[in-house]
């Protein structure tokens, strides 16, 4: 069974998730995963607000990072294509199974 790693990942607008990622069962240091999702994050963050731009950019050139980070492994490029694969899938169970809240809205 896949260790968990909890994440909290807030949005400008004050929404939360509380996720529970499913880690690879060769995952060799859970807190060095979660300080560089933390630091990818944050990164993307400061250059949106710098300069905003569509949200399917920001997805398009993440998912152009997964393939350029697979394809730099030394191995047979099919192997480290599954596993990319493999490893956003499950990312988006655990984002799709997250709790969110979102701060109350009112009018005075």
């Amino acid at each position: 069974m896949a260790r968990p790693l909890p994440f909290t990942a807030k949005t400008d607008t004050g929404e939360t998730f509380d996720i529970t990622f499913p880690l690879h069962p060769s995952t060799e240091s859970a807190i060095r995963v979660h300080q560089l999702l933390g630091d990818l994050l944050e990164t993307l963050t400061r250059e949106i607000r710098r300069d905003p731009m569509a949200n399917g950019d920001v997805m398009q050139a993440a998912a152009m990072a997964l393939a350029i980070r697979a394809r730099m492994i030394a191995a047979d490029p099919s192997v480290t294509s599954d596993l990319a694969r493999e490893l956003l899938e499950n990312a988006l169970s655990g984002v799709n199974a997250a709790t969110s809240t979102s701060l109350p809205v009112g009018h005075a």
